[in-house]
């Protein structure tokens, strides 16, 4: 099952991305619409659309699947429902598909709600608490932005159909049209986990990894970015982009901070994909949607290797996770070592890595662009942060003594593991040329002055040198640390965004149904209702049974009486 769907997606993957670049090349869309029945002057179609950015996009997200399923081959080897995980998966590919190939708000929600549903059933797979509770997190925050396409596919009604592309045009300055994009907007923010709604996407790290490799490179968070990219004019026309801008560069300041403060392996990983969501954010609401677009793409590559590297490192470290018993493993596990590093250093944007092409021209374009300081701060200072905790991420692992309790774990990967990691490799090396050739075959020349063209390799040598020092004073920082607790919990418990997504959220409607509860259901409801009529009626009872067990003179008494009513019937 493993190899049939690997060979199946790898050659879907192969078409989809041919038939992209021909579209690309030659400016083609191909619309394909069935009718599945009409109500009144609204007709319900399912409408698939082929463009080069949809078929590039799935072709993309097939190629990383094949292969993070090939790894599952290994990695989930001693599962014992190993088909369970697999059709899950599928069906987790099939929802992103259908949301891609999709200009309908109606076939839109079919994705959507599958990604919704299946991301929970895949974060609750180990069936543990701390599962439990991680999956209800995520599907309560992504229930938000569910009810917000709902919402906006009711509102839709009024235009006679749901295909949102032939409107824009049409109504454009409709203040209809205006309320769908804000709700369009809401639920990506919450598929994309942008402040307020980022909490869920370290927590989601409770499933298993090769399913953090799909949902974190080109699956569910990408999914609110695809959405916004088809409904980038009208974010620009209704004057939405400098919300969506302030949004993605707290989010990614926000994210590079807590990376900083993190030990976690995957939750490190895990909150640089959240920088770079409000990365793509933030530069989308300026209006580029082919750069973000590009840098989605990009990103999907390198982060997948990313999290194939940390699953091969936690698999062979008997699934220890914390990065403080880490250190050496370049000396036990060169190939896991040499794509982490790789796939690091592009996230890093390494001059003509994959990383490098988009990343460096969004900085280009965020320099050319008309924004204030704070914008800008947030850009160049939250580059530096994702160079600092991969450094350190570096320095705790790759470097230094042998860290580890047991001192018994090699670089005994199976071929399927090392297979997808190099295979991933080389698109991380090579993607980003390819790609930035096939999307901008003529590029915008950007004239910068020296000072802006060389700060953002500044900018990452600095923040190298910083990561590499935190890691190398690890207990001064420490002590530090006890003596400034309210900041640094602040700083590295991402501003507070899990214990308000949860305990501060729940506590007041839990405590006050609490008190509801026990003062009327099971107070005064529970003493004037169920069991006060028993007790009433069995005080009755009780009485009138006295009354005919103590004394036979009422018997007589009752007798008589009911004798003389029956007379007097009679006689009348």
């Amino acid at each position: 099952m493993f190899s049939l769907s690997f060979f199946v997606l790898f050659i879907l993957s192969l078409f989809g991305f041919l038939f992209g670049v021909y579209y690309l090349l030659f400016d083609y869309s191909l619309f394909i619409e069935w009718e599945l029945f009409s109500l009144n002057s609204s007709v319900v179609v399912m409408t698939f659309i082929f463009d080069w950015m949809s078929l590039i996009f799935m072709s993309f997200v097939m190629f990383i699947s094949s292969l993070v399923i090939y790894y599952s081959c290994d990695y989930m080897s001693n599962e014992v429902n190993i088909n369970r995980f697999v059709i899950l998966v599928l069906m987790f590919i099939l929802s992103m598909v259908f949301l891609i190939l999709s200009p309908n708000l109606i076939s839109i929600l079919l994705g959507w709600d599958g990604l919704g549903l299946v991301s929970y059933c895949l974060v609750i797979y180990y069936q543990n608490e701390n599962s439990y509770n991680a999956g209800m997190l995520t599907a309560l925050t992504n229930r938000i932005g569910d009810v917000a396409i709902l919402i906006s596919i009711t509102w839709m009604l009024n235009f006679g159909g749901w295909n949102y592309i032939f409107y824009f045009d049409f109504i454009s300055n409709s203040w209809e049209m205006k309320v769908v994009t804000l709700l369009v907007v809401l639920a990506s923010l919450t598929k994309s986990a942008q402040i307020p709604f980022s909490s869920w996407l370290p927590a989601a790290m409770a499933a298993p990894t090769p399913v953090s490799a799909l949902v974190h490179s080109s699956t569910l968070v990408t999914a609110g970015i695809y959405l916004l990219i088809r409904f980038n004019s009208m974010l620009v026309d209704f004057g939405f982009g400098w919300f969506l801008m302030f949004l993605g560069c707290l989010t990614m300041f926000m994210s590079g901070l807590g990376a900083n403060f993190e030990f976690d392996l995957k939750s490190i990983i895990a909150l640089s994909t959240l920088s770079q969501l409000g990365l793509m954010m933030s530069i989308l609401s300026m209006g580029y949607p082919k750069v973000s677009f590009f840098h989605l793409l990009v990103h999907a590559l390198f982060k997948a290797l990313l999290f194939l590297c940390a699953g091969s490192i936690i698999h062979n470290m008997s699934d220890c996770q914390d990065i403080r018993f880490m250190g050496s493993i370049i000396n036990f596990m060169p190939l896991t070592s040499i794509c982490l590093n790789v796939s690091s250093l592009s996230l890093c944007g390494l001059p003509f890595l994959a990383g490098f092409y988009s990343s460096d021209l969004i900085l280009e374009l965020v320099s050319l662009s008309w924004i204030n300081c704070l914008i800008f701060f947030f850009y160049f200072f939250s580059t530096g942060l994702t160079a600092s905790y991969s450094f350190r991420l570096y320095s705790y692992s790759m470097v230094g003594d042998n860290n580890y309790f047991s001192g018994c774990f090699f670089d005994n990967n199976s071929y399927y593991i090392s297979f997808s990691m190099i295979s991933l490799l080389i698109v991380a090396v090579f993607g980003g040329s390819m790609l930035s050739w096939l999307i901008f075959p003529f590029p915008d020349l950007i004239l910068l002055p020296y000072s802006l063209s060389f700060l953002t390799i500044f900018v990452v040598l600095i923040g190298a040198y910083l990561g590499y020092l935190i890691s190398m004073n690890s207990f001064s920082l420490i002590l530090y640390s006890l003596s400034n607790l309210p900041l640094i919990s602040f700083l590295g418990l991402m501003w507070f965004l899990p214990s308000l997504s949860t305990t501060y959220l729940t506590f007041f409607s839990l405590s006050y149904g609490y008190y509801i509860s026990s003062v009327l259901d099971s107070g005064w409801g529970e003493f004037l209702g169920g069991q006060g009529l028993y007790n009433l009626f069995l005080y009755f009872i009780n009485y009138i049974q006295c009354w005919y067990d103590l004394n036979f003179s009422f018997y007589i008494f009752t007798f008589v009486f009911w004798m003389f009513i029956l007379f007097i019937l009679f006689y009348n």
